[in-house]
């Protein structure tokens, strides 16, 4: 009987360890900062017309702009790229980039909200570009994050008129956003081809990645995300923060999106009650909507930006 438990004991541990190994393992490859050999032509600036891209590129380069710098609710020092509008403007654009991304690589989205005469906002994410972190949240630490840059834009102006604008990651962080307590300067929110939670996404991931089963493996890595970064990933639900907005949202995906699933527009759009309009982009890959046609998508957002102004 001794020799039984021994050996259940060290199988036991075995076990665990090959767990907690792999565990890890998944936790460095979606959480931790790093090169990422799987998002190869994933950033809206793959565009297939270079010409609007080259323009984008050089105004912003050369535009005047100003570092902002925010503190986390978890100390970290956070930065921001701001970028006054060309005549005098009491409405702002914050724009959230995607995974792995930059304030830099959202230029194209910058230029786009220059020219309909916005102050432009555009952080680097927790772990991205100049701010601190060694972790990706995926939106949900993400969220409080984004309400700091908010209060930032209304200590500089109390009356001004916010539009948050997300692309991929950036668009679960702004829904993510959109169930907190919002003030009303925020007028409006522009969501680009998010997820509809992180575990819908890393699942999907996974099995796009990973010819392995699920079970237990994304169970084991959400007590590793808990114990490493602080939170449950299960926790970021964008459906159920979707499901306390009161924000007027316009849903944009692209119908050949492979990266975040096409089928995850429906799953967000149906979850908030909030006024809302969807644009299925017929044939644009992931994040490359407005590459696809730059003009159409930026009357699209004008468009619906102009029915939810200040009155």
């Amino acid at each position: 009987m001794k020799k039984f438990w021994i050996t259940f004991g060290l199988i036991l541990l075995v076990v665990l360890g090959g767990l907690a190994f792999a565990g890890n393992y998944f936790y460095n490859y979606a959480f931790v900062p790093s090169e990422k050999d799987f998002l190869a032509n994933d950033t809206p600036a793959d565009a297939t017309d270079e010409k609007p891209t080259t323009q984008a590129l050089a105004w912003f380069k050369g535009k005047e702009r100003e570092n902002w710098h925010i503190k986390s609710q978890d100390n970290l020092k956070l930065r921001g790229i701001y970028l006054p509008a060309q005549k005098e403007s009491h409405k702002t654009a914050i724009i959230a980039h995607g995974y792995m991304g930059d304030a830099e690589s959202m230029y194209q989205f910058a230029d786009m909200y220059h020219q309909l005469g916005y102050n432009v906002l555009v952080p680097d994410a927790r772990g991205h570009g100049q701010s601190e972190g060694n972790y990706i949240g995926f939106g949900w630490p993400e969220r409080k994050d984004y309400l700091r840059w908010i209060d930032k834009v209304l200590k500089k102006n109390p009356q001004e008129e916010i539009v948050l604008h997300g692309v991929s990651m950036g668009a679960a962080t702004v829904m993510m956003t959109s169930g907190e307590k919002l003030p009303d300067n925020v007028v409006s929110i522009i969501e680009d081809c998010g997820y509809s939670s992180i575990q819908d996404e890393l699942i999907y991931q996974y099995h796009q990645l990973f010819d392995l089963p699920t079970f237990p493996i994304i169970q084991v890595t959400n007590l590793v995300t808990r114990l490493r970064a602080g939170f449950f990933f299960t926790d970021g639900d964008v459906t159920k923060q979707l499901a306390k907005n009161k924000t007027p949202i316009l849903f944009i995906h692209g119908s050949a999106d492979k990266f975040v699933p096409f089928e995850m527009l429906d799953k967000v759009y149906n979850a908030t009650d909030a006024p809302k309009e969807k644009w299925v982009v017929e044939g644009a890959a992931h994040a490359q909507s407005f590459n696809q046609n730059p003009s159409l998508y930026q009357e699209k957002v004008k468009s619906f930006l102009s029915q939810h102004e200040f009155r």
